[in-house]
């Protein structure tokens, strides 16, 4: 009689520690991301330009705003003031080419420059000039299956390529191949 009661017990006790270890195991995991406690609230307003600016509450109390405005040249450009004070300024403009360029000044005076442009075959390939001076190139064309393809040489030579391609369903399947420099 006692080993048919204690197995029954033993078995509710095994359940109870698995289930307790699976609880704690699943808040120490380390790989896995916690959702943070406390609301973040965004406030947004039309500003007197007519923009639509808006204000960030973080969970501890952190302020962060963005303003937009119109530039002279008609292009809306933002300054994003930090919860620790920090500015970051985007001055956007059209280039001759008529396509939209772009100033990124960083909180601690780094700026990066995107310039983009059109390529022979009508896709939109770009340039961005980092904070310390390294260049980053995208070349974009258009495959034979209609699909756009890209070349990205990153600042210190190095190469990725994607060459997309259409399969018979209609599912597009992509190829990325990295060089070292």
């Amino acid at each position: 009689m006692k080993k048919q009661r204690t197995l029954p017990v033993l078995l509710a006790a095994l359940v109870a520690i698995a289930c307790a270890g699976a609880a704690g195991a699943t808040d120490a995991a380390p790989g896995h991301a916690k959702a943070k406690q406390g609301t973040t609230t965004v406030q947004r307003e039309r500003g007197a330009d007519g923009l639509v600016d808006k204000t960030v509450t973080g969970p501890k109390g952190g302020v962060t705003t963005v303003d937009r405005s119109r530039g002279a040249d008609g292009v809306v450009d933002k300054t994003v003031t930090g919860p620790k004070g920090g500015v970051t300024a985007v001055d956007r403009s059209r280039g001759a080419d008529g396509l939209v360029d772009k100033t990124v000044t960083g909180p601690k005076g780094g700026v990066t420059t995107v310039d983009r442009s059109r390529g022979a075959d009508g896709v939109v390939d770009k340039s961005v000039t980092g904070p310390k001076g390294g260049v980053t190139t995208v070349d974009r064309s258009r495959g034979t299956d209609g699909l756009v393809d890209k070349a990205v040489t990153g600042p210190k030579g190095g190469v990725t390529t994607v060459d997309r391609s259409r399969n018979p369903d209609g599912t597009i399947d992509e190829t990325i191949t990295k060089t070292r420099p």
